[in-house]
């Protein structure tokens, strides 16, 4: 177990693989519009397990930090926004529009430069000052109606704004329209757990949300306690109320746990062991992956999964047998788009298929990728 913790294992892997074929291959792939093409069929979907996070991801505030909805969306800028420093050490920037990737080799984030400075687009990005308040104005709570205590949040400038984003409950309302099997399951290193449940409880149990007031008639449950995640040199351990466990029994089990929860839920991630782990894939939100399974699939979304294993938070184990215990830590390259999704919170506010889009397209990808890695 500390070995897998400590390295990615490149061992040749038999039967279905990843790596085959990434999204990441060709930039001529599209997102899909409709239903993936593999999943078309009911009778040959998989159950859905959605690993979601929340700060940058469906929340625009931290509650760790301390930031509201202008100043979280401000410092989200500063990782997206590139330049460089030019031989006189003088910042040039190189593009005018935010992207979550470089736009060129030599390109570094503001962020990865500076830092996140407080006051970003009124300072330094004020070339990106028209994004802040164009999608600031996309995230405002709808006019005329009163701010729900659990979905609002007032903003530094005292308008009110949605907590958690309409693109959300446009995924679940997607996903049950369509008939698929699904679970969500929050994944935060963060305080906002206990408040994200009880929200997305009042909407989806109580109708509460003014755009979404039919999202009783999908009959969704939400488990309000939180659990907890930890891990160590030694084990991983998953607690949630009186339910545990732990990898020391073998990492199937912690698999078998998460392919069958019901409903949405969620756990606290541990952010000490990925600081101590330097920030990098080794020390990340653990996911579990069986390419051998033909039921299940597994997706994280996280606006801080990067192509990097050295900076990046998701630590995707995939089992190396049918039915065995023994994983491998893929990279994140191998599965990007596959069963990772980087978030564009900008395009999560924007538009409000987003998220049911990424899922889509990962459900064909990881079919395609399936395909090509048994041939």
């Amino acid at each position: 177990m500390a070995e897998e913790q400590n390295g990615t294992d490149s061992r040749d892997v038999p039967g279905p693989v990843f790596g085959a074929w990434t999204a990441a291959d060709d930039p001529a792939v599209s997102v899909p519009v409709g239903l993936p093409v593999g999943v078309s069929d009911p009778t040959r979907r998989k159950k859905l397990v959605l690993h979601v996070d929340l700060n940058n991801t469906i929340l625009v505030s931290d509650a760790v930090t301390g930031q509201g909805t202008l100043a979280a969306l401000d410092s989200f800028l500063t990782g997206v926004t590139w330049g460089k420093m030019s031989r006189h050490g003088k910042w040039e920037w190189l593009s005018d529009a935010p992207s979550l990737h470089p736009p060129s080799g030599d390109a570094v984030s503001y962020y990865t430069q500076f830092g996140r400075v407080a006051g970003f687009t009124s300072l330094a990005g004020r070339r990106f000052r028209g994004v802040l308040k164009e999608h600031l104005e996309l995230l405002r709570w709808p006019e005329g109606i009163k701010g729900d205590k659990d979905l609002a949040v007032r903003g530094e400038d005292g308008r009110l704004y949605h907590w958690i984003l309409p693109s959300f409950f446009q995924l679940l309302r997607d996903l049950t329209r369509e008939g698929f099997q699904f679970a969500v399951l929050f994944r935060t290193f963060g305080t906002d757990l206990p408040r994200v449940l009880r929200g997305v409880s009042r909407a989806v149990s109580d109708g509460a949300h003014p755009l979404f007031p039919d999202l009783p008639e999908l009959k969704l449950s939400v488990n309000l306690t939180p659990g907890k995640i930890r891990c160590s040199k030694k084990n991983t351990v998953l607690s949630r109320a009186e339910e545990r466990v732990s990898s020391q029994d073998g990492e199937r089990g912690l698999y078998q746990y998460m392919s069958s929860v019901q409903g949405l839920g969620g756990f606290q991630d541990h952010f000490g062991w990925w600081a101590s782990n330097t920030f990098s894939i080794r020390g990340g939100k653990p996911m579990w992956i069986d390419p051998f399974d033909q039921h299940v699939q597994h997706i994280f979304i996280d606006d801080n999964i990067r192509q990097n294993d050295e900076d990046t938070i998701v630590n995707p184990k995939v089992f190396l047998d049918p039915g065995g215990s023994d994983s491998r830590t893929a990279s994140t390259f191998e599965l990007y788009d596959i069963t990772l999704v980087q978030t564009d919170l900008l395009r999560a506010i924007s538009d409000q298929s987003y998220f049911t889009q990424r899922v889509y397209m990962c459900m064909e990808n990881y079919e395609r990728n399936l395909q090509q890695g048994a041939t």
